[in-house]
Parts: structure tokens; C-alpha cells; sequence
């Protein structure tokens, strides 16, 4: 069985800000268990002049007691890709992890767009899908597990964006790299 969740919000600053926070949103002091952002490719579409980017990301993640014995490393690659339409005022992810895919599989669609009331504003709509395939009777709990984190953490994930857009106000900060 495959759990879902979705949720949208509204971020008050502009599309342009936002997108570019998405990027810079690494390092964050809300997002300490990324190890890692590294871009693999990034390209302008020259017919659309849409910039596509894929981006991997190494994080740690928490291992509940009973999970211990099914996951010997609690690091995993997740690979963020994303089209953003400077044109439409439209930027659209899909991000995975590429490693524990048996045990956890969870892919977030998320699109950031213009808000249709206020220019000033940005939409933000996310969905999720976390599926295990595991077996042994595991399936639900695990995907329980993943979907209750997954919600607990997006919080933690505005919070980070919202830390960024502030530093980008210069408000904040901002470390140089991963380790500060």
C-alpha cells in the first residue's frame, strides 16, 4: 500500500526569491542531516529557456530501534531534479532517494508558482508518496514511519527556506559551506 500526503502554503516573497532560495537552501541550521548538494547538470533549454538542474543530495536520517537490524547505513542519495519557467513564473521538483529504494521509496513533487492573487507572494503546493516493499509484514509500518517523518519534517523544511529568504534579506549569515 503506498501512503500519501500533500499540502500547499503560501511563501511572502516572490516567485524570483523563492526559486532562488530553493537552490541556496543548503546549508540551513533547520536542515542539519544534508551531508551533501551537489549539481550534476544544469542547462538552459534553449526553444523553452527553461533552466533544468539535477542535483544529488547526501542525508542522514533517524532509524527507529526497530529498524536497526534492517538498515546497517542511515545515509542515503537523493536526486532532486527540476524545470523552472521563468517565463510562466513556474518551477516544478521531483526529488527521490536512489539508495534504501526496497525498504523506502519516497518521491515529493513540489511546484512553486506566481500566487494569481498577489505578485509578491508564491504558491507552494507538495506531494508525496511513500511506499515500501519490503515485506515480511513490514510494508505498513515502515511506510507509517516514513509518512509520519516525512510530515513532521516539513515544518523544519519552511523553516529552512524561510531562514534562507531571510538571509537573502540579508538578515542572516549565510555559512560557506556544508561543515560551518
Amino acid at each position: 500500500m503506498v501512503k500519501f500526503f500533500q499540502y500547499a502554503f503560501r511563501y511572502d516573497h516572490t516567485w524570483e526569491d523563492v526559486t532562488l532560495a530553493f537552490f541556496l537552501r543548503y546549508p540551513n541550521p533547520h536542515a542539519r542531516h544534508v551531508l551533501a548538494a551537489d549539481i550534476l547538470d544544469q542547462h538552459v533549454d534553449p526553444a523553452t529557456g527553461n533552466l533544468h538542474t539535477t542535483r544529488l543530495l547526501l542525508k542522514k536520517g533517524m532509524v527507529p530501534k526497530w529498524g536497526n537490524k534492517l538498515v546497517k547505513n542511515n545515509q542515503a542519495y537523493i536526486l532532486e531534479e527540476s524545470i523552472t519557467d521563468p517565463k510562466q513564473g513556474v518551477m516544478t521538483t521531483r526529488t527521490r532517494n536512489i539508495t534504501h529504494k526496497r525498504l523506502m521509496y519516497i518521491e515529493e513533487t513540489q511546484q512553486f508558482r506566481v500566487h494569481p492573487e498577489n505578485r509578491s507572494w508564491t504558491q507552494a503546493k507538495c506531494e508525496a508518496r511513500i511506499m515500501s516493499n519490503i515485506g515480511w509484514g513490514m510494508t505498513s509500518r515502515i511506510e507509517g514511519f516514513g509518512l509520519k517523518r516525512f510530515t513532521d519534517n516539513t515544518a523544519k523544511s519552511r523553516q529552512g527556506m524561510k531562514w534562507v529568504l531571510e538571509m537573502l534579506r540579508g538578515q542572516h549569515h549565510m555559512p560557506a559551506t556544508m561543515s560551518q
